[in-house]
């Protein structure tokens, strides 16, 4: 689907593979169904439609929401929220739908755990249920809205409590829902703990602070291999360039990516890399195929041939590493990613013989 130029066209095409009601398939495309249903319904993108009937309401302001070729909001996700927006979406859903003595939503609708569930057969927890886009614990009396990476709205009824999570990495949701509903001791506010506020402003600008990582020497190699173009061979992840550039004042790497459309198309991009042990900071503009997320970059020689990238997508929380083994000419490029992605492609340099 995301290679397609029209995904609405592409979801609709796709036979069904069970009647509905027969099979729980977690699929992207129907969300993707719905916000192209919205734009038929109302005239007006996903995005303008929750602009006016969710977000100015909630006092929202500040979001990036990604579009898909037809130009349609992204139904399956790519929307970015502050936390605090997040949580107030969350407090929606506690309040039955209500805002300010506004009734926002259908009665029952935000009433997730009343609704008909769907299980969805999860092999860590068999209890794990579905229903509306919405992820349900019925055991723990929780459900949430589940995003990239550790997004997470999580809504406790009982305990009347919402809880958002901005992560990097998948967060164990079961943990979760037990550590925060563990943590609520008091049906009422607690006293004032000045020391272990202090504690937490301490800590939360101590992570805001980033720590350099060890940077190994610099091989004669780095001259040699800079500003070289390697090429790749057809491979899965559309590679078709690499061209590192590592000796100058302003370290970059440049690389191709072939497009499926159109049709023998591809697209290049630029990203900076700290070879300090610091991240550098891409330009929004330049992160390719996330508009609005920022690539940030940072490479070390972990030896004479051996050249790693540790990548991230700040705005998505996406981390990759890259690592060129260099040998004459000749250049494996080995990719490892979250979600056990682990890709490893051999190139030459275009200028070998």
């Amino acid at each position: 689907m995301y290679q397609s130029d029209n995904w609405t066209e592409f979801i609709l095409d796709r036979p069904m593979s069970h009647a509905p009601g027969e099979v729980f398939n977690y699929a992207n495309g129907n969300p993707d169904l719905v916000s192209a249903i919205i734009t038929r319904l109302t005239g007006k993108l996903a995005e303008d439609y929750a602009r006016e009937k969710l977000f100015e309401p909630l006092g929202i302001t500040d979001w990036h929401w990604q579009r898909e070729p037809e130009g349609l909001s992204i139904g399956d996700g790519m929307l970015a929220l502050l936390p605090r927006d997040m949580a107030k979406i969350g407090y929606l859903y506690l309040r039955h739908g209500q805002w300010v003595g506004q009734q926002m939503l259908p009665p029952g609708w935000a009433d997730v755990l009343n609704h008909k569930l769907v299980n969805m057969h999860a092999s860590k927890d068999p209890n794990l249920s579905y229903s509306n886009f919405m992820w349900v614990f019925p055991d723990k009396h929780a459900f949430m809205a589940n995003g990239l990476h550790g997004q997470l709205i999580t809504v406790f009824p009982d305990l009347d409590v919402v809880a958002v999570t901005t992560a990097r990495e998948h967060v164990q949701r079961g943990a979760l829902i037990d550590g925060v509903a563990a943590a609520a001791k008091s049906d009422s506010a607690l006293p004032p703990n000045p020391e272990a506020a202090e504690r937490l402003a301490l800590a939360i600008k101590d992570a805001a602070v980033e720590k350099p990582t060890a940077v190994g020497p610099t091989p004669e190699l780095a001259s040699a291999i800079s500003g070289k173009t390697y090429k790749f061979p057809e491979n899965d992840l559309g590679l078709k360039s690499v061209t590192l550039f590592l000796t100058g004042p302003n370290p970059h790497l440049e690389y191709e990516l072939a497009l499926k459309y159109p049709p023998n198309s591809s697209v290049a991009y630029v990203a900076p890399i700290g070879l300090d042990g610091f991240f550098r900071l891409g330009s929004p503009t330049l992160s390719g195929i996330n508009p609005g997320h920022i690539p940030a970059l940072k490479g070390t020689w972990l030896n004479g041939q051996t050249f790693e990238v540790d990548s991230e997508d700040l705005g998505q929380g996406r981390k990759t590493r890259y690592r060129f083994s260099f040998d004459g000419a000749k250049l494996n490029f080995h990719l490892t990613a979250e979600e056990s992605m682990d890709i490893s492609i051999d190139g030459e340099r275009s200028d070998s013989p």
